[in-house]
């Protein structure tokens, strides 16, 4: 069997996002996965592979194609024998988030745990995965808020895949509380928010805030933050006193270019044009 792939990391001490992205090589062979405390997605990248994977005494055997993921529960390790190398997009999902996720999905209040799975295929999963896959290549530009809003609808999506919730009438986050969430937002543009620090501020779970934020604004968390990081810009732009570096950083932008994308995006100008 192989050793552990170098750029799969060692454990940290350092505190774990609730979720995270990783492409890793998987030597071809018989191979057991590291053992992980987060629950562990596996999207195959690239050619389909013919492959055996092994969890406790299950054992299945196919072809994995392109998209397709296998699900490693947290603190276990699967066997895999593969006839040819292949490379693995790892989405890393934090248990604790999981478990919160199916209490506020009316799955009562005892331990969710995913059930490991091969050859799955599921369109909203996949996205996560690309849209993971792309921030980790532009170096995150998108904050940890973007990430964690990740985490929540994998989980959510993760949980209703695996069970059968029962669906509750959709609620909108109270007006006082959504006042007190903008009035942070806006108090805290400049920096990296996250959305249990926001989701802090309104006194529900994660997951719980998120949908009830979108019920009540009909935006997602992280898209209505950038809104209100172009506005913000916009006029700082107009002002004139600032460069565009300065602006975009104040703002809470990662750097100018990620600015300027949004500004099209939302205003159809770019900085420049604003300013002038």
């Amino acid at each position: 069997m192989t050793d552990r792939p170098a750029c799969y990391p060692s454990p940290s001490a350092a505190p774990l996002p609730l979720l995270d992205v990783l492409t890793s090589p998987v030597p071809p062979g018989r191979f057991d996965s590291p053992v992980d405390e987060r629950h562990v997605l596996c999207l195959h990248l690239g050619a389909p592979v013919p492959v055996s994977y092994r969890a406790g005494t299950a054992e299945r055997q196919g072809v994995r194609l392109h998209g397709q993921f296998c699900v490693v529960p947290g603190g276990s390790s699967t066997r895999w024998t593969l006839s040819q190398p292949a490379t693995s997009l790892l989405l890393r999902l934090a248990p604790a988030h999981v478990r919160a996720t199916a209490e506020d999905m009316g799955l009562g209040t005892h331990a969710f745990d995913l059930a490991p799975a091969i050859h799955i295929r599921d369109p909203q999963i996949e996205r996560i995965g690309w849209m993971m896959q792309a921030e980790d290549h532009a170096a995150h530009p998108g904050g940890r808020l973007f990430a964690d809003s990740l985490a929540s609808a994998l989980a959510v999506r993760l949980v209703a895949l695996q069970s059968a919730p029962t669906a509750a009438p959709a609620r909108a986050l109270p007006a006082w509380r959504l006042r007190h969430v903008i009035e942070y937002v806006d108090a805290h543009l400049d920096q990296d928010l996250t959305l249990a620090e926001l989701a802090a501020v309104a006194g529900f779970s994660p997951s719980h805030f998120k949908a009830l934020f979108r019920q009540a604004t009909g935006t997602p968390v992280h898209r209505f933050v950038l809104e209100r990081r172009v506005e913000r810009a916009r006029l700082r732009l107009l002002e004139g006193r600032d460069s565009i570096t300065d602006v975009a950083l104040d703002c809470g932008f990662a750097h100018p270019s990620h600015m300027a994308r949004w500004m099209r995006r939302l205003l159809g100008l770019s900085p420049s044009q604003i300013r002038a």
